[in-house]
């Protein structure tokens, strides 16, 4: 039984981070809350089980030491010991909140236990009174330490003051887990009760699928149906968020606050209790017994994009102690439960993987979509989801459920198409398949946890149909991963994660055993998926590399960063071929949650990623996209960036800036070619130092520029156009571009944003076709460098077109959360129009005098 190991896993992997993912359902980490499947059904929490994990895993941390209860020195230097307090207050609102959803929930499974036993007396019964006591076990007694514990901290926070202490409540509340071991020990028994219950009583069928939970107080929707499979689930994950909780409200606590003991106290009661409910987990982990009575288990499973007659076909793939299986999920008639379907299984012992030369004569054709499309995609999403909250809020739950069901249309696409990195495997018996993975991250996960379980004597195995058949059957039992990543899974209480722009400075490794040439890259969640957004540069024959390079990562919708630290390979006779690309070696790889505290912060947050005995130290600060791209006016009078173009071009006696020329030419030199060219982030330090040696016109700026990263100059060029006073488009234009690119008629969009661009100042216009002309060259090396005409578009639309703080003042502005608005889209979309428009000349532009107002 899987569920004691997945409560261990959440607790394991946050607490041995230190880092909390905090919103108004409680913690969202690898325990997050209830979400719907695809056909909108509720399933248990999305759980990423590694299979690297110890058993006793709440009483230690990853490097098999003692975790200790007690947050880390130094949290609370005097300075912010008053901030820290107010933290302290942020989290206990949150998690106040976070106990009326648990306890409304409760409530919704206590409902009809009252008349199901009323029932069992009469004539009539739709569940015998033992069934009833099995299925209901110890609910009443927990609904009832909730209720208590909520209306007891309520009255503390609405009086808050810094002497206040809830420590107390928190210490009750840890004194009556054995009220959950109870519930725990008798959990499996209560949901295969339920289920046989429901298959053989149509009544108690409907009940089960259709309860209905009232929302918080301060919420629009009154009730949401759940099924009675999730509600029982609710105990077990709230143990583990209670336990969470600790650790935050203990960072924030002063030690010499008489709360700190209080709930030190209750922190320990709670992992004792955690780390007890592990010493059971081995034993409840069989799924299934092989033909010779050994033990098979469930080591991995998740979603994922398989190749298949050259096309791309979505499955849950299990990998078991010496199998892997790769499965549909079938589509059943409502009422019916969900079942897999085998597409096919591999023997670990036949297992092996391939590489392009292996599979040179039988590589098929794969679907890919352009950039733009998939671009296209994520701005429909977001437009869905914004209606989505628009007609929630007036209630119209019709026109809700047609967007979600357009929103998941569009998605299910994106899970599809988004997927570009090879995963090849190979049966030595038979065929080869191939996945499609978003990240080297997954690859590398899965492929390691095969490696470590083929260095176990493992023998071919040859399952009968019926085997095959009960091995299916119980996949969906076993599953630990229960829903593919797709934002609209998400229920409207998480967190809907950070839009905006996080820095990081990735400061050095320690733990390398051996010399290496050693780099590190950067990933963030996108839409579902992991995103590639920075690299650092490979510091040369070393154990202990010391980079303190800083990037600036743009987040859509983000929660989770990841480091992964390669060891690169200049010996291209030893290199693994996979694709078209070079594979270096990976030495180590770790994730950490945006916090959203800390993200809140604008103070450097430092922290260590730990993996396989490497440790990486990093720092973070977030800003969000407002801040970042916001313009302010010009009280420079020397220098070049954040001065008016007009005065720049004046004083150089140019017509474009010397700065846009020399970054311009520099890329067109050397890094035309390179793969992501003005989307990967240039290092923060690089850029600053080239943004000085402009301003102040030093003579060394050309070395400067030949000895520079190429994604720093790019990153210089980008910034120059974004610390303008006013965007490059000018404010005075801004409505009429907007207005103008949404013109449907082709005829007269073309007059309108022509005579837009004659109407920009000479220096604009001049730099603007420079630059236009400049990124359709980029764009022809697409094939290579992978950035299309979309992609420049993106990057660089809102550069060159947002508004300063007067003008977005006046309804322009882009809200934080919601980075694919719709201004962004158009920015976006006027920018392309010019770059896919045939070539602008200044002279023939200036020659043409057909007049169109600007008012538009």
């Amino acid at each position: 039984m899987a569920f004691f190991f997945e409560a261990a896993c959440v607790l394991r992997s946050l607490v041995s981070s230190q880092d909390f993912n905090y919103n108004n359902d409680g913690y969202d980490g690898d325990g997050a809350e209830d979400r719907k499947s695809q056909d909108g059904s509720e399933t248990m929490p999305f759980i990423d089980e590694s299979p690297t994990m110890s058993p006793q895993l709440c009483a230690r941390g990853p490097d098999g030491e003692a975790v200790s209860p007690t947050p880390p020195e130094g949290l609370l230097p005097g300075g912010d010991i008053e901030k820290g307090l107010e933290m302290k207050k942020l989290v206990l609102s949150g998690f106040l909140a976070s106990e009326e959803i648990y306890i409304n929930q409760l409530e919704a499974l206590l409902l009809p236990m009252r008349p199901l036993k009323a029932a069992a007396t009469s004539s009539k019964p739709v569940l015998s009174m033992e069934q009833i006591e099995t299925i209901f076990f110890k609910i009443q007694d927990i609904f009832q330490i909730h209720k208590e514990f909520y209306d007891a901290l309520l009255p503390h926070i609405q009086q808050w003051d810094d002497k206040v202490t809830v420590g107390h409540l928190f210490q009750k509340l840890a004194s009556e887990l054995g009220v959950y071991k109870a519930f725990l020990d008798n959990y499996k028994v209560a949901v295969e009760t339920a289920e046989k219950c429901a298959q053989a009583n149509m009544q108690f069928q409907k009940i089960s699928e259709n309860l209905k939970v009232k929302g918080p107080k301060e919420s629009k929707d009154l009730t949401s149906s759940v099924t009675m499979e999730a509600l029982l689930y609710k105990p077990i994950d709230r143990v583990t968020r209670s336990t969470l909780v600790l650790h935050d409200l203990l960072k924030h606590t002063p030690k010499d606050h008489p709360d700190f003991p209080l709930l030190q106290d209750a922190l320990r009661i709670s992992q004792n209790f955690l780390s007890s409910i592990n010493e059971e987990i081995d034993p409840r982990r069989t799924a299934v017994t092989t033909p010779k009575g050994e033990a098979r288990q469930l080591v991995k499973d998740g979603f994922l994009v398989e190749v298949s007659e050259g096309s791309r076909k979505l499955r849950h793939v299990f990998l078991f102690t010496d199998l892997l299986l790769c499965a549909k999920l079938k589509k059943t008639s409502v009422g019916k439960h969900q079942q897999y379907e085998c597409k096919w299984y591999i023997p670990l012992a036949d297992l092996t993987f391939q590489t392009l030369d292996d599979a040179a004569d039988s590589i098929p054709h794969i679907q890919t979509l352009p950039e733009h499309e998939l671009d296209e995609m994520k701005n429909k999403i977001c437009v869905f989801k914004s209606e989505i909250q628009k007609e929630k809020s007036k209630g119209q739950s019709r026109v809700v459920e047609r967007l979600r069901k357009k929103m998941n249309e569009q998605e299910s696409c994106l899970l599809l198409h988004s997927p570009s990195i090879p995963f090849r495997i190979h049966n030595k018996n038979g065929k080869s398949y191939l996945f499609l993975l978003s990240s080297d991250y997954e690859r590398s996960e899965w492929r390691e946890s095969i490696e470590k379980l083929q260095k176990k004597d493992l023998q071919a195995c040859v399952l009968s149909s019926v085997e095959l058949q009960v091995l299916t059957g119980f996949c969906f039992k076993l599953r630990t991963v229960h829903n593919i990543p797709l934002t609209s899974h998400k229920d409207d209480e998480e967190s809907p994660g950070h839009y905006g722009f996080l820095h990081v400075i990735v400061h050095s490794a320690t733990g390398f055993k051996e010399s290496a040439n050693l780099y590190c890259t950067l990933e963030v969640d996108s839409f579902g998926y992991y995103v590639g957004k920075a690299k650092t540069r490979v510091f040369r024959d070393t154990t202990e590399p010391t980079w303190n390079e800083e990037f600036e990562i743009e987040l859509e919708g983000s929660q989770c960063l990841r480091i992964l630290c390669y060891e690169k390979c200049y010996d291209k006779t030893k290199l693994n071929k996979d694709d078209n690309e070079i594979v270096d070696k990976i030495v180590g790889k770790g994730q950490v949650q945006l916090d959203p505290q800390a993200v809140q912060s604008k103070n450097w947050h430092m922290d260590v990623i730990e993996m396989n005995g490497i440790k990486v130290e990093f720092s973070m600060k977030f800003s969000s996209r407002d801040l970042s791209l916001k313009r302010t006016p010009s009280k420079k009078q020397s220098g070049v960036f954040g001065v008016k173009i007009s005065v720049v071009t004046k004083r150089e006696r140019s017509k474009v800036p010397y700065i846009v020329r020399q970054c311009i030419e520099e890329v067109e030199k050397r890094g035309i070619e390179e793969v992501g060219i003005y989307r990967i982030s240039g290092v923060a330090t690089d850029i600053q130092a080239l943004k000085a040696a402009f301003d102040t016109n030093t003579k060394d700026i050309l070395v400067m520029l030949s000895d520079m990263d190429i994604n720093a100059i790019a990153g210089t060029l980008k910034l120059y156009f974004r610390e303008l006073p006013e965007p490059l488009l000018t404010d005075r234009l801004y409505p009429a571009f907007m207005e103008g690119i949404a013109l449907s008629d082709p005829a007269a969009k073309e007059n309108c944003m022509m005579h837009l661009l004659r109407s920009l100042p000479d220096p604009n216009l001049i730099t603007f076709l420079t630059l236009l002309e400049h990124l359709k060259r980029v764009a022809e090396k697409e094939p290579i460098n992978k950035m299309s005409l979309h992609n420049l578009a993106t990057v660089f639309g809102p550069t060159l077109l947002r508004p300063s703080e007067s003008e977005s003042s006046k309804g322009h502005v882009t809200l934080a959360s919601d980075i694919w608005s719709h201004d962004v889209m158009a920015q976006v979309q006027v920018l392309l129009y010019y770059l896919q428009h045939q070539p602008i000349s200044f002279s023939e532009l200036k020659r043409n005098t057909l007049y169109f107002s600007t008012d538009v």
